[in-house]
């Protein structure tokens, strides 16, 4: 597992190469590993694979660098979280483009029953402040994790809101876990990793929080939660592309109506009145919009046991099975199956067509497979 973590790493330094086209890559070779081993002729042969990244790939020093990307992270008790370790956010790993691997400091669950993103503007008004901290306190009784991104105005009052109500915060960001933006944050950050928050970023330790990296954060915002709320926002900002993204995720998205006649509260009223985020005047319409119930109890799936013969199943046919019932998801998409197992996408292919004809499986919608 080590080793598929430093090639998934080496994958994740490369330049040109992006999670869509890594994961790809993954699941025509069947690992990490593979990637790097299979010959540039066969590379060459895979969709959107030029002669750049084949040879980039055959260079040894991608490999050097992600060993001491590894090593300056542990120095500075970083947690490198790659796309197939159950710890990584299994919300986001259902997004199409899903960072290959994620930096992160603290010791936040991000897979609890319930997560919630709170956004909104830099230029946050004392109403807007005010009802961030309403929410928070709200969702208490729900005990979520609660993420946003660390910056000024909204952002922050939400994680210091999360930090009163002891619930457990992410702050995503556009920099390396190594340079928190901004500086003057850095007070609160160290309070949540003192009360079971994180801090998160797809960004290696030393990254600066340049601009063009702010919309990849929003995305891995969007991608953590089950709704996005948005406080306050103005006619353009990081907030109303958070929201986007977040509905192109299918995602729901909440908005909090404020003065038509102030600024701040221009984004949310236009979103509301475009259809692309629901009203949200209170926990109750969060509540009715998810069908969260103050005393519902989350029970983890049961893992199926299954009265049949396993051996007389090929070694990826196994796998298949093990994985189905090993996972706390209930259904998976090949390229995730491709993943797991570590199996390429063509051998699973096959694969799952013979283990849903025996009754083993069966095809779910959106080309997802589950155990019967």
């Amino acid at each position: 597992m080590e080793k598929e973590i430093l090639y998934t790493l080496a994958l994740h330094l490369m330049e040109g190469i992006g999670g869509v086209k890594a994961r790809q890559l993954i699941s025509y070779c069947g690992s990490s590993q593979a990637v790097f081993q299979l010959p540039k002729a066969k590379l060459l042969k895979i969709p959107q694979i030029g002669e750049k990244i084949a040879s980039a790939l055959q260079e040894s020093s991608l490999l050097r660098e992600a060993e001491q990307e590894l090593e300056k992270a542990q120095k500075n008790d970083v947690q490198v979280l790659s796309y197939h370790q159950p710890k990584y956010p299994q919300r986001l790993k259902q997004t199409y483009d899903a960072p290959l691997v994620l930096f992160s400091k603290g010791n936040t669950d991000f897979n609890l029953a319930k997560s919630v993103a709170i956004v909104g503007t830099r230029e946050a008004t004392e109403y807007g402040k005010a009802i961030t901290e309403e929410i928070v306190g709200n969702l208490q009784k729900h005990q979520p994790i609660i993420v946003s991104g660390l910056a000024y105005g909204i952002d922050i009052a939400a994680h210091r809101a999360c930090l009163k109500f002891n619930i457990p915060t992410v702050g995503v960001m556009a920099s390396g876990v190594d340079n928190i933006y901004p500086s003057v944050h850095k007070n609160t950050v160290s309070q949540m990793l003192q009360q079971n928050g994180s801090i998160l970023t797809e960004n290696r330790l030393g990254t600066k929080p340049d601009a063009m990296r702010f919309p990849a954060r929003n995305r891995v915002i969007a991608g953590m939660a089950d709704v996005i709320i948005v406080v306050e926002a103005k006619s353009k900002g990081g907030a109303l592309i958070t929201a986007d993204i977040a509905n192109d995720y299918n995602r729901e998205v909440m908005a909090v109506p404020g003065n038509l006649h102030k600024s701040s509260s221009e984004g949310c009223n236009n979103l509301i009145k475009a259809h692309k985020a629901h009203l949200f005047t209170d926990i109750s319409d969060l509540e009715n919009l998810l069908n969260w119930s103050e005393n519902a109890i989350t029970i983890p799936a049961k893992q199926v046991s299954l009265n049949f013969d396993k051996s007389s199943l090929s070694l990826t046919e196994q796998k298949i099975i093990a994985t189905l019932e090993s996972q706390s998801k209930q259904a998976y998409p090949i390229d995730e199956l491709s993943w797991l197992t570590q199996v390429s996408i063509q051998e699973i292919n096959s694969a799952v067509l013979n283990l849903e004809l025996l009754g083993l499986i069966k095809s779910l919608p959106g080309k997802k497979y589950s155990l019967f």
